[in-house]
């Protein structure tokens, strides 16, 4: 081998050995993360459709691979993580954003750590069984309408998408019936209409026939952010770590999430619904990341709607604030 043939092959190997160096180091400082306060975390988690990512990434592993063990507590009933975040029996807590604005406004502390999901269209609903007279949102002044709680994302949606429809907002009476209860209160005559949320919208139009009366995620509420994850901020101070690393995953879970596929083929393992079922639930969005701006939609409505006394500064409650 020619003298300059071996000199540009020893520079190769200098240059290769170089690169190579720097991607190991860089791949190590990259895997190199704060240590974590701990390594278990009690998560809250309600709707199944609306919680999808986070079970879907427990129990891929995503987070024990992370060295981050994910406890999930099933919510008893609606916004019931709140009751358990404040009496210590959880970390976190998924709660619908009505729910969590109206207790950060009441002073209960919390700070949030990701945004669960966004309402696509006909993903929440005012819903009335196949033969009912009510099939226009304007037809009565003063319709009963089912909600899964008297003062909650499902009465402040109602109210907007009726008040776009010409009723007065004031004239709608609530009646509140456990989700699972909604299309009963129907049929004995206890509302007019019902506001669910999949998958008890497709259910009901698979096993009754019920309609959509209107879809409650339009005008004011298209694309509306409903629900969240949030710790205190007592928590969050003592493990800025350990939520550090849990928002992290939490945004590689919701981007998994994207593939529509991906969930309805998941949700039969932990949605108490089947696969032709799953395949037919109208689904939202997946958000990546937490957004002041988008977040605020729903705090500026709740204000205006009167649910909340004062405007609400949604900035507040996100990490660094």
């Amino acid at each position: 081998m020619s003298s300059r043939r071996w000199r540009t092959v020893t520079m190769q190997v200098i240059v290769l050995f170089a690169i190579s160096a720097c991607s190991l180091w860089s791949g190590e400082q990259a895997r190199q993360a704060p240590a974590l306060e701990r390594n278990t975390l009690r998560v809250v988690v309600g709707n199944p459709i609306e919680s999808a990512p986070l079970r879907m990434a427990t129990a891929d592993g995503l987070f024990e691979r992370a060295g981050l063990r994910i406890e999930l507590i099933e919510q008893a009933a609606p916004d019931d993580g709140l009751t358990k975040l404040t009496s210590g029996e959880a970390d976190v807590a998924f709660a619908s954003d009505f729910a969590l604005f109206r207790a950060a406004t009441q002073g209960l502390p919390l700070q949030l750590q990701g945004e669960a999901y966004t309402a696509g269209a006909n993903s929440m609903a005012l819903m009335i069984l196949p033969d009912s007279s009510y099939d226009k949102p304007a037809a009565k002044r003063s319709p009963r309408i089912a909600v899964d709680t008297l003062d909650g994302l499902g009465t402040l949606t109602s109210r907007s998408a009726l008040a776009t429809a010409g009723v007065a907002p004031e004239k709608i009476k609530f009646v509140q019936r456990d989700p699972g209860e909604m299309m009963r209160a129907l049929q004995k005559g206890e509302a007019d209409a019902a506001w669910m949320v999949e998958p008890h919208i497709t259910t009901a139009e698979e096993k009754l026939g019920a309609r959509v009366l209107t879809d409650t995620a339009r005008g004011a509420t298209t694309e509306f952010p409903m629900s969240a994850y949030a710790a205190t901020e007592a928590f969050a101070k003592q493990n800025p770590n350990l939520l550090a690393e849990f928002r992290r995953l939490l945004g590689l879970a919701q981007q998994r999430a994207d593939d529509p596929a991906a969930v309805r083929k998941a949700l039969p393992s932990f949605a108490g619904i089947d696969g032709n079922t799953a395949s037919l639930v109208a689904l939202g969005t997946y958000p990546t990341s937490l957004s002041g701006v988008r977040l605020q939609r729903v705090a500026d409505l709740m204000h205006g709607s009167g649910a909340l006394s004062t405007r609400l500064d949604v900035q507040s409650l996100l990490p660094g604030h």
